[in-house]
């Protein structure tokens, strides 16, 4: 599995911001045969040999500058299945009244839809066995 797109506008984004600050990163940065998706190729290898489910931001960020700055690489076989990417989106309080409207909006629709799905069950009837009485007179 390659690197899904915002994992890799992630990395990009924080090389390019380290690559601003730093002239000598900025010199490795433009190394001819280095590119992202062979980056995140990298990344993704170390994360799948080290067999670790969890990495601070810092960590995946180091390996991604360790990948730059080292000339003969060698990337490791990928066996890693999801790459999940923590984002924190800001939302103004027009937004977020919005998303609340439309989450309940989302909600009622699903109770109606599980309310059609659902026949209503009939009551059961009791069965009742005439007996004949018999009359005395």
């Amino acid at each position: 599995m390659k690197g899904n797109k915002v994992f890799e506008e992630r990395i990009k984004t924080y090389l390019d911001q380290r690559a601003a600050e730093d002239p000598l990163f900025a010199e490795r940065y433009g190394k001819e045969g280095k590119s992202l998706e062979k980056c995140c190729e990298y990344i993704l290898g170390e994360v799948s040999a080290a067999e670790c489910c969890g990495y601070d931001d810092d960590e995946i960020f180091g390996l991604a500058v360790h990948y730059y700055d080292e000339d003969d690489i060698e990337i490791k076989p990928n066996k890693v299945q999801r790459v999940v990417v923590n984002q924190h989106i800001e939302l103004t309080d027009e937004e977020k009244a919005e998303a609340r409207q439309e989450a309940i909006r989302a909600y009622q629709k699903e109770v109606i839809d599980g309310m059609k799905k659902k026949p209503t069950p009939k009551p059961k009837e009791e069965k009742t066995e005439e007996h004949p009485q018999l009359s005395l007179f």
